[in-house]
């Protein structure tokens, strides 16, 4: 795939626009619940993700791309309609927002298909997206209720 849709990303994002082009970026990505971890004494959420390829598609292609996100300085997370023993729940994500509550610190909230969640409470948005190579042929474009004309 030499065309530049295929090169890989690698996204920084420090405010709440940077987290929305990353979140545009990560939309209808597919992961299991064993590839996401909080690590408390880290203060990090890392998870990986087989992203859809957006950015191919408007030229054409369809394509998954295997990405990690990160979020640093998490002093907390939770979970919501996630069943934590179940490492094989595959879990499509949404979107990614931010709620400030005390600036700069907020909430980052995954939110997954089927009422599925993940809020993380963060002194400050500090998140890094990066693909991480491998891309594979995908099988259709994922598609919402809300794109009928």
């Amino acid at each position: 795939m030499s065309d530049d849709a295929a090169e890989p990303l690698r996204l920084i994002a420090l405010d709440a626009d940077d987290l929305a082009i990353v979140s545009a970026h990560l939309q209808d990505a597919v992961l299991k619940r064993r590839d996401m971890a909080w690590l408390p004494a880290e203060r990090r959420f890392a998870l990986a993700a087989r992203r859809f390829d957006w950015q191919g598609a408007q030229a054409g292609h369809k394509r998954r791309r295997l990405a990690a996100l990160h979020f640093d300085r998490v002093t907390a997370a939770r979970h919501s309609r996630i069943d934590p023993g179940a490492s094989d729940t595959v879990l499509n994500l949404l979107a990614i927002t931010f709620d400030e509550t005390q600036a700069p610190a907020g909430d980052i909230t995954l939110t997954f298909s089927d009422g599925a969640a993940i809020r993380l409470s963060v002194e400050c948005i500090e998140a890094q997206m990066k693909d991480l190579g491998p891309v594979w042929e995908a099988v259709a474009t994922p598609g919402h209720a809300d794109d009928a004309p």
